[in-house]
């Protein structure tokens, strides 16, 4: 990468980390904190504060990544983030479960996700974007174990409230972060044409990555249901989770450094990129044919496959859709991407709950397993979009 790259690729990934720090740090939490708040003993009004978050996500971010094709990136990302932190000190100041449901949606209204990949990709090169798009899915992925170590940990100390106002301090000193780290935008040479939201919706390899988006973020919350439970029963303390969380992330990563990054540049996307997915898959028939997933050990080496799987397409699917995105309409595509994703999370809550208490860890793999082979059948006759420069960009 170059220095402006690089620059690009670490404030818009800690821009991301941020966010989704102050996002994970409360779920771990919000079921169990929910009851000490008038209301909270209504499962409906508890389960609307954990999945409401999803839904605003899903309405806003097509207008959003639309907006951001007209009037720039970085208004709309401060904007996001501004109704993103008044969210959280709604949530934080809520007396009862319903502000906290109103809180928790104006937190969604922040959607900033396609934007900011979308700015991304603008600052970026073809031949290093999955590389800068790696360091978003990776933050994801280490701020999700981050808040399974802190979350606990910071409640007992400061209370929900306390950590909504947490998560509001990240908003704001992520708009610091775009401000004045965040390289300038691309200069914008003409208007992006009207009808992009049809036409990126008639693209066929870009709606084999939408389907992807849904179906990842589907199974993984799914899957948060059922695996915690087994660490559980294979005898580790809820406390100490993190200790196989974290191991199981940082060998993922290892692996896609050292490898599944060196076989794209080689040109092999199409076989990183259905392979990953057939990894997740294999993952979830061990599940669920309970192969040995009453040993910490194994489990272990389950999540790092997983996590290998989940990393590597959280780095190339947003760097598929920016290169297969119509020129002038790739915030278009980036927010139909975003959309998928929160309705994915959404879905994967609501079903993976019902699943759950229905049928047991048992259900929840078959689901998730059945899911992913459905994606796969959708993804093998992909395309790889040939090499294509960002217009405008200054690394062009």
């Amino acid at each position: 990468m170059t220095g402006p790259e690089r620059r690009a690729s670490l404030s818009l990934a800690s821009i991301y980390a941020l966010r989704m720090l102050g996002l994970f740090l409360v779920l771990p939490v919000l079921a169990i904190e929910a009851a000490s708040y008038p209301g909270g003993d209504d499962p409906f009004l508890v389960g609307l504060a954990m999945g409401i978050y999803g839904l605003t996500q899903a309405m806003l971010q097509v207008p959003l990544g639309m907006a951001s094709d007209r009037i720039g990136r970085k208004p709309v990302i401060l904007a996001g983030l501004f109704l993103f932190a008044a969210g959280s000190m709604l949530a934080a100041w809520a007396p009862t479960m319903e502000w906290l449901v109103a809180g928790r949606a104006l937190q969604g209204a922040g959607a900033i996700s396609a934007a900011v990949t979308a700015l991304l990709a603008d600052l970026t090169r073809e031949e290093v974007r999955t590389k800068s798009m790696a360091l978003v899915g990776v933050s994801i992925a280490l701020m999700f174990a981050l808040s399974l170590l802190l979350a606990p940990l910071l409640v007992e100390h400061i209370g929900l409230g306390g950590l909504f106002g947490l998560t509001a301090a990240l908003a704001l000193t992520g708009m610091a972060v775009v401000a004045w780290v965040v390289p300038p935008e691309p200069t914008r040479h003409a208007p992006p044409e009207r009808g992009g939201l049809a036409v990126v919706l008639k693209d066929l390899e870009l709606l084999r990555v939408d389907v992807g988006v849904f179906v990842l973020h589907a199974v993984q919350i799914a899957m948060w249901m059922s695996v915690p439970v087994l660490l559980a029963e294979a005898g580790l303390a809820k406390s100490a989770h993190w200790q196989v969380y974290l191991p199981a992330v940082a060998a993922s990563l290892v692996v896609i450094g050292g490898l599944l990054f060196r076989l794209e540049r080689q040109g092999y996307l199409k076989q990183v990129y259905l392979g990953s997915i057939a990894l997740i898959v294999a993952v979830q028939l061990v599940f669920l044919l309970d192969l040995g997933t009453d040993s910490l050990w194994v489990l272990g080496v389950l999540l790092a496959l997983y996590f290998v799987g989940f990393n590597t397409q959280e780095a190339t699917q947003p760097s598929l859709v920016s290169r297969l995105a119509p020129e002038g309409h790739r915030g278009a595509a980036l927010g139909v991407y975003n959309t998928l994703m929160s309705l994915g999370i959404f879905t994967g809550g609501s079903l993976g709950g019902w699943v759950a208490k229905a049928y047991g860890p048992t259900g929840i793999f078959m689901v998730s397993g059945g899911l992913m082979l459905v994606w796969l059948l959708v993804a093998a006759p992909m395309q790889v979009p040939p090499a294509r420069a960002p217009a405008g960009s200054p690394a062009q």
